[in-house]
């Protein structure tokens, strides 16, 4: 093996010092791949979903990996870590699988249009896997931009029995001059995931909504804050109101 990288080496240097003189024309002319992988990975002080946290109020680590093309087409999953549930249903890994479509459809007006599939390969009773068909739109404003969407699961063994619908909107604001934005939240579930059932507060639908703001420290490092609430009974560790840290690598 050390004989074949030592060759390897010295063809290089050779190939290196015939080509010194050549431009690099295929370099420069080379067009701009049309598929492109983006990623993070995440330390958040409370796993939050829609208000109602799953990580029994504690740390979670947060991760996330998608594939890009140029037509607009994504594919991608997402993980966090959760908090072992008593009936073992869901373990203590959550996976999202998702797949979609973005684009322009006029002047500062973006849609977004997919479906998700919520996997928790840790679960070891029942079935939790959810899917979730998702669309949005977003306007652009200068540094704002108001988005609007809905997240809508049919009927399945993991819900109940039932359905579930969540509108949501979701206002930020990229304060000039400086590495922050602001962004202001408000959501509304009704169906087997409303956080006034899942807290025994009625049988309604309910609203979850977030005050955030998050900086870029340097590249694709940044920091976020949160205030969080939610409808239904204050529950410690999961319904009560909270003050939610991220600490986000982006590349």
């Amino acid at each position: 093996m050390l004989t074949s990288v030592r060759s390897l080496v010295a063809a290089t240097l050779i190939a290196g010092s015939a080509l010194a003189a050549t431009p690099a024309f295929a370099e420069e002319t080379d067009p701009p791949s049309d598929i492109t992988v983006t990623g993070s990975v995440a330390l958040v002080t409370d796993y939050r979903f829609r208000g109602l946290s799953l990580s029994g109020g504690d740390f979670a680590v947060q991760g996330s990996v998608q594939v890009n093309h140029s037509s607009g087409l994504y594919a991608g999953t997402w993980a966090s870590s959760l908090e072992q549930d008593a009936l073992d249903i869901y373990g203590s890994t959550e996976v999202d699988i998702y797949a979609g479509w973005t684009g322009k459809i006029s002047s500062g007006l973006t849609a977004d249009v997919g479906l998700l599939y919520y996997v928790y390969p840790g679960g070891s009773f029942g079935d939790g896997n959810v899917f979730e068909p998702y669309a949005s739109l977003t306007a652009a404003f200068g540094p704002a931009s108001a988005k609007f969407g809905i997240n809508y699961a049919w009927k399945q063994d993991s819900l109940g029995g039932d359905d579930n619908v969540y509108l949501y909107t979701d206002w930020s604001l990229a304060i000039p001059d400086t590495p922050v934005t602001v962004t202001a939240h408000a959501g509304y579930t009704d169906g087997a995931l409303s956080p006034k059932l899942l807290t025994l507060a009625g049988t309604g639908g309910g609203w979850d909504y977030s005050l955030s703001a998050s900086a870029t420290l340097y590249k694709g490092l940044s920091i976020g804050v949160a205030y969080i609430g939610v409808d239904g009974r204050s529950i410690d560790g999961f319904s009560n109101d909270t003050v939610v840290g991220t600490l986000k690598y982006s590349f």
